[in-house]
């Protein structure tokens, strides 16, 4: 599914389902996942998810306030990684943020992918594997529009252009899911 502005594509089964099976397996034994800390209004939290950074060397990466450094690319990543180019043609990507939802008390809030490190527009390329989740869009000068995509297991989110100029997003609280999900959002850092 393509949404306004050719900005945001939605393309599903782009695993099949024993494939997701296997990824889901390979990302929890193969990734160390880190409950960051963040400070929010002079406080420090922990974040409601664990995530990881991988990358090609020196590939650095800096958002709220965390200075994420790459673990090498492991096995599972690069199949995925091989895949997800395979699905868009003409892209290439040099790091991933994991992040992993255990629940649906797990979340992230709002925010833009538009950090220096990843240029003007970026192409930035979202897999999901595991428990259905809602992910929602907010305009950030007239919040009043607003619409949520679900994103399925194996299926592939390409955010690009000037989305991020525009565009807030987040992955809201789901009290009612109780398995965990892994979303893989492949970017490219550009190198001061």
């Amino acid at each position: 599914m393509i949404y306004p502005h050719n900005q945001l594509q939605l393309i599903e089964n782009v695993f099949n389902e024993k494939e997701n099976v296997i990824f889901l397996g390979a990302l929890h034994r193969e990734i160390a996942w880190r409950q960051e800390s963040i400070k929010m209004f002079g406080k420090t939290h922990p974040t409601p998810r664990l995530s990881a950074w991988h990358g090609d060397k020196g590939c650095q990466y800096t958002y709220s306030g965390l200075i994420c450094y790459p673990e090498p690319w492991t096995p599972a990543l690069l199949s995925i990684k091989v895949r997800i180019i395979e699905a868009m043609g003409n892209a290439n990507f040099n790091s991933v943020l994991l992040n992993l939802y255990r629940n649906g008390q797990d979340k992230m809030g709002w925010h833009s992918d538009d950090e220096k490190e990843l240029g003007r527009n970026p192409l930035i390329a979202s897999v999901s594997f595991g428990a259905t989740r809602r992910f929602d869009f907010k305009h950030k000068t007239m919040p009043e529009q607003k619409f949520s995509i679900e994103l399925p297991s194996g299926s592939l989110l390409v955010m690009q252009g000037d989305l991020q100029h525009h565009w807030l997003h987040q992955l809201p609280a789901q009290k009612k899911i109780t398995n965990p999900r892994i979303n893989l959002t492949f970017r490219n850092i550009i190198s001061p």
